[in-house]
């Protein structure tokens, strides 16, 4: 991504995509499980007062607020300083900043908005014998429930260590050729 105006347009979109489909899903489409894919995923309406996995989810008081809105407007702010600053040649750090903002912001205004994050992606391993395998070894053969601010979040987050590994990778003939100028 060459712009940083993409980089921006791109969050804006994510968010709005985000904020749509929460919409629909908490309109009443989701009365009912929806099968995607059998045995693999479906839709389901659910919600989070919670962190990511629901975690806090039965804190109260002023804690409350500063861990669920306080921590992610630093985390907002970080990405787009970030994204501002960021180089056109940060191939995969834009896109990925972007659509990091893009959920973190979507995740924000449900907590604002209704109190508790909106999900509806249900990823389930309901075919033998990765369902056994799973619950052997996590307990469970069921992904928490998330939506697709949190998929931006996730891939993101994964392109931000795919693009480190890159830069690391590409760094390291100039990093060698530098010390064994001194030596």
């Amino acid at each position: 991504m060459k712009s940083k105006t993409g980089a921006f347009l791109l969050a804006l979109g994510w968010l709005i995509a985000d904020q749509a489909s929460k919409a629909w899903a908490a309109s009443g489409a989701l009365d009912r499980p929806i099968e995607v894919v059998p045995g693999l995923l479906r839709l389901t309406l659910g919600y989070n007062s919670g962190a990511l996995f629901g975690i806090l989810a039965g804190l109260t008081g002023p804690w409350r607020m500063v861990l669920l809105l306080g921590l992610p407007s630093l985390a907002v702010a970080l990405m787009v300083y970030l994204l501002w600053r960021s180089e056109a040649t940060d191939g995969l750090a834009r896109p990925a900043l972007a659509v990091m903002l893009g959920g973190a912001v979507g995740n924000m205004v449900d907590r604002v908005v209704h109190g508790r994050v909106v999900d509806f992606i249900d990823v389930h391993a309901g075919f033998e014998p990765l369902h056994s395998w799973l619950v052997g070894i996590f307990g469970t053969s069921r992904w928490p429930t998330f939506n697709v601010a949190d998929v931006g979040l996730s891939c993101g987050a994964l392109l931000l260590v795919a693009a480190s590994l890159r830069a690391g990778r590409n760094a390291a003939p100039e990093a060698r050729s530098d010390a064994s100028l001194s030596d």
